[in-house]
């Protein structure tokens, strides 16, 4: 079961990517009217969260720096005056796609977690459980990406 859920993150991620490819520096920063984000925004939040999800939460370091977890968490919006330049953007890019054979490769079943009840009232109690939600979180976020494409 768990190779399934890798897959699924394997192809969410490969989506991103398709979905991102080719957009200009200012595409991948415009915050539409009606919106709080933008397509980078939402882009290093998925690799940020699955970092907390699926490391910090298991007590493993993690491969984000402690600035970028503080700038994409859960609760932060993009700071208008520091755009992400698309050299920053295509290493985050890499990372996404890094993270997904990062986490296929430390997971250990069993491994100690520490339990946390997400926003969506979802409490994950072991790293099985960090996958599958890091799973439904990147599906909401590649939908907040279509509707920023539309938008811009």
């Amino acid at each position: 079961m768990i190779a399934y859920q890798f897959e699924i993150l394997q192809k969410s991620r490969e989506a991103v990517l398709r979905l991102t490819e080719g957009l200009t520096e200012a595409q991948l920063n415009k915050i539409p009217k009606g919106f709080n984000n933008n397509i980078a925004w939402n882009v290093i939040h998925l690799v940020v969260t699955q970092q907390l999800l699926c490391y910090k939460l298991a007590g493993k370091e993690m491969y984000v720096l402690d600035e970028v977890v503080n700038s994409y968490r859960k609760g932060t919006a993009p700071d208008p005056s520091k755009p992400v330049s698309l050299k920053e953007f295509e290493a985050f890019k890499v990372e996404l796609m890094k993270n997904v054979e990062r986490i296929k490769n430390d997971y250990k079943p069993g491994q100690s977690f520490n339990s946390y009840t997400t926003s969506a009232g979802v409490t994950i109690s072991s790293i099985e459980d960090a996958i599958a939600y890091n799973n439904y979180h990147e599906g909401l976020h590649n939908g907040s990406i279509l509707s920023l494409l539309r938008a811009i």
